[in-house]
């Protein structure tokens, strides 16, 4: 009889590090829970398709990259109601397994839960703001050019308790834990979004769900937070036009 998959996981990856990609992969595999991972790979090769070899592990390799939302959304047909938990999860992440049954317990408390994250910390140990209010268009345009910070305070909750959990507007894509089932039902991420915008865009769904979204403290992930979009022209390209479609979808208020 075949094993019965209590939580499922995806990455989906673009010319990764191999290192740090075992780190997350090590991290998820680690768990005591029955597990199963996707690997979807969005490379120009499929080079890591010999590297990741692990009777849980099943790797996709996309033949192009289809971005983030798409590349995660693939993989839902494959989920069933055996699998009651589902993890979007980076390939820059690591964490210690166990936190993995501490969120399960967690979502199981509430049924209205719909998404559980951690808190995360960069390599250096330091918060990253991951949990954040709704954006407006003015706040973004003041992160980027790093003026009137009271936005930015207000927007990451900086005023906020972080070792206590609360339902935060939505969290950053780096880990969400779904209900797997709801995960389903909101039908994946919006795959208008190439990258950038789409964990905002899913938590407005979970919103129209009548479900919360909960930033759970007692457990916590490191994230080598890359900030691709400021670096690479091409990547910040693809922000400012996620940023549009997100707008032109939702309305220019952070409400």
């Amino acid at each position: 009889m075949q094993e019965e998959k209590h939580i499922t996981a995806s990455i989906v990856i673009y010319k990764e590090n191999l290192k740090v990609l075992e780190n997350a992969i090590d991290s998820f595999l680690g768990s005591p829970l029955s597990k199963k991972l996707y690997i979807i790979d969005n490379s120009p090769s499929n080079e890591f398709k010999n590297k990741i070899q692990n009777d849980s592990v099943e790797y996709i390799y996309s033949n192009k990259n289809v971005g983030f939302g798409k590349g995660h959304n693939s993989i839902l047909h494959k989920l069933t109601s055996e699998n009651k938990y589902h993890l979007i999860l980076n390939p820059d992440v690591r964490f210690h397994p166990e936190i993995l049954e501490k969120l399960v317990l967690k979502m199981e408390s509430n049924e209205s839960f719909s998404m559980i994250a951690p808190r995360v910390l960069n390599s250096n140990n330091e918060l990253l703001h991951t949990a954040r209010r709704y954006p407006s268009l003015f706040e973004l345009i003041f992160r980027f050019l790093g003026i009137f910070k009271k936005f930015t305070i207000r927007g990451e909750y900086k005023n906020q308790n972080h070792k206590k959990s609360f339902s935060p507007d939505f969290v950053q894509g780096s880990f969400m834990l779904f209900k797997t089932e709801d995960l389903l039902r909101l039908e994946g991420f919006d795959e208008r979004y190439f990258m950038y915008m789409e964990d905002v865009d899913i938590c407005r769904k979970i919103d129209l769900s009548g479900k919360r979204k909960l930033y759970f403290p007692a457990t916590e992930i490191i994230h080598t937070h890359r900030k691709g979009s400021s670096k690479e022209f091409r990547l910040f390209f693809i922000h400012i036009s996620s940023i549009i479609k997100y707008f032109i979808k939702w309305g220019f208020s952070s409400g």
